[in-house]
């Protein structure tokens, strides 16, 4: 809470810099230079407070890693791109191999990308994340696009092929279509997949990827990685309200 004199000290200031403001049309030019310099000062800051506050205050909260996991979760994330604003918030016209933040990129083998990726803010009160990603597709002439989300170090430690991986997604298109995810886990030379579609047509659209049958090294376990498979992508928008992980334990038999 603010004191007294902090109030008193901000009010002398607007009414400085209000006076300063209404007399700028016939200042001398030295006393101006002078007085811009300091104004842009100010403006840094005062623009920093109000992108951070405007960020915090509005819903769903930034930075929010809450959200349904399955009974004995030992691990789970959401991926920076749902979770904050990134520092560049689209690529337009997208290349082969398009990055959007240090996670997310996006793969395409278009001769003219006419492919849009940009993040959006998710306002609706029923969302838990902060923020969506959506793709923009209009003339389409490759043969693939997938987007592909890299997992942090923690998804590899302690990874076994007695553990489910835990997918769920909030998707929104304009035309229907099909999205395939295809879990990757890179242990030494070789490349585990595991290749689910996702059930769009359920409001609950999650896949388990289980490990029991691959022929994972336990013990070489360096990276895993999704792959988000859009088919006949052309002519749609597709938003991706939100997209989370969870790792837990297959059950006892």
């Amino acid at each position: 809470m603010p004191s007294f004199y902090d109030l008193f000290l901000h009010s002398l200031s607007v009414k400085r810099w209000r006076k300063v403001a209404r007399q700028a049309p016939d200042a001398l030019l030295t006393d101006l230079r002078n007085q811009r310099s300091r104004a842009q000062q100010l403006r840094t800051h005062v623009n920093r407070l109000i992108h951070v506050a405007d960020e915090r205050l509005s819903l769903p909260q930034p930075g929010n890693s809450n959200f349904a996991r399955p009974h004995g979760t030992d691990w789970a994330w959401r991926p920076e791109a749902w979770r904050g604003s990134l520092a560049s918030p689209g690529i337009a016209a997208a290349p082969t191999r398009a990055a959007l933040g240090d996670e997310v990129t996006l793969f395409h083998d278009c001769d003219a990308s006419e492919v849009t990726l940009r993040q959006i803010r998710n306002l609706r009160a029923d969302d838990l994340a902060a923020y969506g990603l959506r793709l923009d597709v209009f003339r389409f002439d490759g043969s693939f696009l997938s987007l592909v989300i890299d997992l942090p170090d923690a998804a590899a430690q302690g990874l076994t092929k007695a553990h489910l991986v835990r997918v769920n997604t909030i998707i929104e298109a304009e035309k229907p279509l099909e999205i395939f995810a295809r879990l990757n886990v890179r242990h030494g030379p070789n490349t585990e997949q595991v290749v689910r579609e996702l059930p769009l047509h359920e409001k609950d659209v999650r896949v388990d990827f289980d490990l029991a049958y691959s022929r994972l090294n336990e013990r070489r376990i360096e990276k895993v990685w999704l792959d988000l498979i859009f088919e006949a992508p052309e002519m749609n928008q597709v938003t991706l309200r939100d997209v989370t992980f969870a790792r837990h334990m297959r059950a006892s038999i």
